[in-house]
């Protein structure tokens, strides 16, 4: 799919009328002028004034100026004119910057020219955010869930994640081109302020239809969709929400579900709330939901109850096999944490009572 270039953010009267029309508050407005150049997908939204540029241009960064944007967390990088600053924040409540990496190698896009990786920083008083997405994300690969490629790195006292974006691909040449993607609440329709399902926003038995209607392989994508949707609750991801899944269309016509992304046991951080974003058969805390809930479920999303309590079960089995054996891979290749103690008890637990519900 070819990049798609909108000047649709001038300056001075027409700001309001656009700020109405696409009922966006004045900091959305500001903040699109800013990072439009790089959304998500494949759309760039760029100021009326300015010519799209087909060149793609970068800036090399040495060790000592990704340390200070790894400290900046992303924001306010010095040393480069104002007229040709790269972007460096990306949507969402974590701070997270674009990327372009290229044998090992750091380099910020300029302007509109597109990133490869997305880098995600420190959470402060949640400091063991990356490492719990990044050994969330590693489990989920190893009992076959398919999800973003993730490396955890530490520089001096920082520690940040590299994801690849699943919504770039590389030509013959290295240049990067944008693929599109919609999250499930563009997909569908709702406004990003109603991701949860408890503010308003789509039931996950909406998401599975969406899928088994727009996928081009919807047998693969819905049965990977139910996967992810049980993993969240068996491996303490209560924040899975709407905007953090997306259709992908491909450059050879294909609709796909995307990658999963932002895998996080969140019931391992104190004082986040362990609701889940879309209830199982109306029950949200994770703690107690049993089979008669998978099967409210299953019959929203038109299955056999016993089909997806099958799922449960198998998945359950996969990741107590799964889960000890990740950790040693993941402190053999990135140190131990012992914060991932909590995380594997949480799991632990919650693989028990989906086995004893299982017999």
């Amino acid at each position: 799919m070819q990049n798609f270039f909108a000047n649709l953010l001038p300056e001075g009267g027409a700001r309001e009328r656009i700020v109405r029309d696409l009922k966006i508050s004045d900091t959305d407005f500001d903040l699109l002028r800013a990072i439009g150049g790089d959304c998500a997908g494949a759309l760039s939204i760029l100021p009326t004034e300015r010519t799209p540029n087909s060149e793609q241009e970068y800036k090399e960064l040495n060790d000592d100026q990704l340390l200070k944007l790894v400290k900046r967390r992303g924001r306010n990088y010095g040393g480069i004119s104002v007229n040709n600053r790269p972007r460096l924040s990306l949507a969402g409540a974590q701070d997270k910057c674009p990327i372009l990496v290229r044998e090992g190698r750091y380099l910020l896009p300029m302007q509109e020219a597109a990133s490869s990786h997305i880098l995600k920083f420190e959470i402060p008083d949640y400091k063991n955010v990356p490492v719990y997405e990044t050994f969330n994300t590693l489990l989920a690969h190893s009992i076959g869930l398919p999800a973003v490629e993730i490396r955890l790195n530490r520089l001096a006292a920082e520690t940040y994640v590299c994801i690849k974006r699943y919504d770039r691909s590389d030509d013959s040449e290295g240049k990067i081109h944008r693929l599109h993607q919609e999250d499930f609440c563009q997909a569908l329709g709702y406004g990003n302020q109603y991701k949860y399902e408890a503010d308003g926003g789509p039931e996950f038995s909406k998401c599975y239809h969406l899928v088994q209607n727009a996928s081009t392989d919807p047998v693969v994508d819905t049965q990977h969709l139910l996967n992810w949707q049980i993993f969240n609750v068996l491996a303490g991801n209560s924040d899975g929400h709407a905007k953090n899944i997306s259709l992908l269309y491909s450059a050879r016509n294909q609709t796909r579900l995307a990658p999963f992304y932002d895998l996080v046991c969140t019931r391992a951080i104190a004082r986040v709330d362990d609701k889940l974003a879309f209830s199982v058969g109306g029950e949200t805390n994770p703690s107690l939901i049993n089979k008669q809930n998978w099967a409210n479920e299953a019959q929203k999303c038109g299955l056999r109850p016993s089909f997806l309590q099958a799922l449960v079960k198998d998945l359950a089995q996969k990741l107590s096999t799964r889960l000890r054996e990740t950790r040693m891979e993941f402190e053999k290749q990135y140190g131990e944490y012992p914060a991932l103690q909590r995380v594997e008890s949480i799991i632990n637990w919650q693989c028990a009572a989906a086995l004893k519900e299982g017999n």
